[in-house]
């Protein structure tokens, strides 16, 4: 809606009282346009639990939020952040129409309000983050990776199970082709070389350590501290006859040890906690050989901000996805130069696009599998984190580190381009 334009109360002949809460009062329509107000107006009409509609005056609306109960407006009020996604994940708010493009819509107005700094630090207190302590990081992770391999083989690329950000050179390649693509990225800007030894921290399913091996010919030692992907990624190494030269560790990435040719990290850092990232630096560089390599593949932001309250507390706990500056924190109290840095954010909210578009195809079963506020939940959380990368809140940062007395690097990146993907 333009400045200065007013909210309109529209109220269908049809309406009537629900058991929501009754018929709607001016109160409720006064919360209501403070809350637009409030999201600087934006192009949405909210249908309130008898009927009554609350229209913008321009443009014309393309998605309706459908506030099913008097006490969902009060809760959603209380605490946007956090409560709409646990209000739209047991269906007392419903959004009608482009889900993404409502979300992406969001993100951008949401950036440009002011909060009074009493709401701000009140905000922040309430929807304060996890500790990532030794135990804490156990915990967290269990709550989101050990959901159960057959959940994620719903809708993840099949051949290699990567719930990271894939790399789409062509806008045509299927999701299989674009993880498998990702995988060669990062290997190309390691300069992987056959019998290089490689440390992984935090290695997910396991794809990317038997990718190096079976590939570029690396020996890998890979980290994780999720029991489930732990165990789905040892049987795949050993039914696929790499067991003698990948071997998946379940343990924390502080208690690497050992000496590297390479040190690699893709999706990890968001669950690592600022206040760790010294101690991360330490561990890199007492593992990694003088002329080493490493690379650390990560959910930024441009500008420090917590995630989402409600991602972190329903989905990933303890999640924070840093700026490039706090991710210097890990370089510059060891003794270590950053030799590249790419963001490949439109990347992600492809690979998100196809993550929800096979979710949906799986929906039925993953409501079996748990509930249906579970499916609405996770609905939100893939539709809400392409909205995310698609509107600029999210970022996604791969920095290519080494000591910094190695002069051993590369004068151009015409590495990472020139010819093709090995067989």
């Amino acid at each position: 809606m333009r400045k200065g334009k007013t909210a309109q109360l529209s109220i269908p002949q049809a309406a009537g009282r629900t058991a929501g809460g009754g018929i709607s009062r001016p109160l409720d329509h006064w919360l209501v346009r403070r809350m637009l107000a409030w999201m600087h107006e934006p192009p949405v009409v909210v249908r309130l639990w008898d009927g009554t509609e609350i229209r913008p005056s321009t443009p014309a609306p393309e998605v309706t939020m459908e506030i099913r109960d008097r006490g969902a407006l009060l809760t959603l009020l209380l605490n946007p952040d956090l409560n709409f996604g646990d209000l739209y994940s047991a269906g007392r708010i419903e959004i009608h129409g482009d889900l993404t493009g409502f979300l992406v819509e969001m993100y951008r107005r949401l950036n440009t309000r002011g909060d009074a700094p009493f709401l701000r630090a009140a905000r922040a207190w309430i929807n304060r983050p996890r500790r990532n302590s030794l135990s804490g990081s156990q915990d967290n992770i269990h709550h989101h990776y050990d959901l159960g391999n057959d959940f994620y083989r719903l809708w993840l690329d099949g051949e290699h199970m990567q719930y990271t950000c894939a790399y789409y050179p062509d806008a045509s390649l299927t999701l299989e082709q674009a993880q498998a693509a990702k995988m060669d990225h990062v290997c190309r800007k390691l300069r992987l070389r056959p019998g290089d030894t490689v440390v992984e921290a935090g290695c997910g399913w396991g794809g990317l350590a038997r990718f190096m091996a079976r590939h570029y010919g690396a020996r890998v030692r890979a980290f994780n501290i999720s029991r489930e992907q732990v165990a789905f990624a040892r049987d795949r190494a050993a039914r696929e006859g790499l067991g003698d030269r990948v071997e998946y560790v379940q343990d924390d990435y502080r208690n690497i040890e050992g000496h590297y040719d390479v040190f690699v990290s893709v999706g990890m850092l968001e669950h690592v906690g600022t206040l760790q990232y010294r101690e991360l630096g330490e561990v890199i560089r007492r593992s990694l050989r003088r002329d080493g390599r490493g690379l650390i593949h990560t959910i930024g932001r441009n500008r420090p901000k917590p995630l989402n309250a409600w991602i972190e507390k329903r989905i990933f706990p303890g999640a924070y996805p840093p700026t490039l500056r706090q991710m210097m924190d890990i370089f510059e109290n060891t003794p270590f130069s950053v030799l590249d840095v790419e963001n490949l954010r439109l990347h992600y909210a492809r690979t998100l696009h196809h993550w929800r578009e096979r979710f949906e195809q799986h929906c039925e079963r993953v409501g079996e599998m748990f509930d249906e506020q579970f499916v609405r939940a996770w609905r939100l959380y893939l539709h809400g984190s392409e909205a995310a990368f698609s509107a600029g809140e999210l970022q996604l940062f791969q920095v290519v580190f080494a000591h910094h007395h190695n002069n051993d690097i590369p004068a151009s990146r015409a590495h990472l381009y020139d010819g093709r993907m090995p067989p």
